[in-house]
C-alpha cells in the first residue's frame, strides 16, 4: 500500500488521522487532496454536531443524528479510499474545502 492510500485512508480517522495525512500524503495528488478534503468537511461536521449538543432536547437529538451521519460517511469515506475510488460522498461530497 502507497503512502497516498494510507494518507486517503487515515484522514477518516478523526483529527489526528487528518494530521497524519496532512504530513505523509502527496497534497498535489488529485485523489489525496479529495480524501482531505472529505474528511475535513466530516470533521467540521462533527464540531457543529457537538456544539449542537449542549442545546437541550432538540439540540441533543440532532447531535445524535449528525453523530450517526459522521460515523456512516467515515465509513463510506474509509471503504471509497481503500479501493482507489473518488466518487463524492453523499450530501457533503460537493463542499469544497480544499482544493
Amino acid at each position: 500500500m502507497n503512502n497516498n492510500k494510507v494518507a486517503a485512508i487515515a484522514a477518516y480517522i478523526t483529527w489526528i488521522g487528518f494530521l497524519i495525512a496532512i504530513i505523509i500524503g502527496d497534497r498535489g495528488d488529485r485523489y489525496v487532496a479529495h480524501h482531505m478534503n472529505q474528511a475535513l468537511v466530516i470533521n467540521i461536521v462533527s464540531i457543529v454536531g457537538g456544539v449542537l449538543g449542549i442545546f437541550p432536547i432538540i439540540g441533543s437529538l440532532a447531535a445524535w443524528i449528525v453523530s450517526a451521519a459522521v460515523f456512516a460517511f467515515g465509513i463510506m469515506g474509509i471503504y471509497r479510499a481503500a479501493i482507489g475510488s473518488t466518487e463524492p460522498l453523499p450530501i457533503i461530497g460537493d463542499i469544497h474545502i480544499i482544493g
